[in-house]
């Protein structure tokens, strides 16, 4: 999907919240996004033992980025400490289990992740519509 081709729904579409690991590209997702229109939310949930944090923000669709430990050690720290990479993965379980789609920022670039967003933000406007 071209994003200059993405016009967002009636009302601004459905509210999307990101969520995942540090360093798994949920800020860049949601600038992208919110520049396109659509209305997008970063949910701490990696930094927070209330599991569901995230559905406090009422999300229409739950994206889920994930990133494996080493590309998070490139991205952020080579010492990235491998028990808290497993406790962010704990607290975003229930999250990741619900999500419209769970997309692995470790193999995708921006602009693929990007779209594969896109295409889950349209699909929930065009079912609910």
């Amino acid at each position: 999907m071209r994003t200059d081709d993405f016009q967002p729904a009636n009302g601004g579409g459905p509210r999307v919240v990101v969520v995942g690991p540090c360093a798994s590209g949920k800020t860049t997702l949601v600038a992208k996004l919110t520049a396109l229109g659509v209305d997008a939310r970063v949910s701490g949930q990696e930094h927070s033992a209330v599991r569901n944090l995230w559905r406090r923000l009422e999300p229409d669709v739950v994206i889920a980025l994930d990133v494996d430990l080493d590309t998070l050690r490139a991205r952020r720290s080579p010492t990235w400490p491998a028990g808290l990479y497993a406790v962010q993965h704990g607290r975003l379980q229930e999250a990741f289990d619900v999500a419209d789609v769970v997309i692995d920022t470790g193999t995708a670039s921006e602009d693929e992740v990007l779209d594969a967003a896109l295409a889950i933000i349209e699909r929930h406007a065009i079912n609910s519509g």
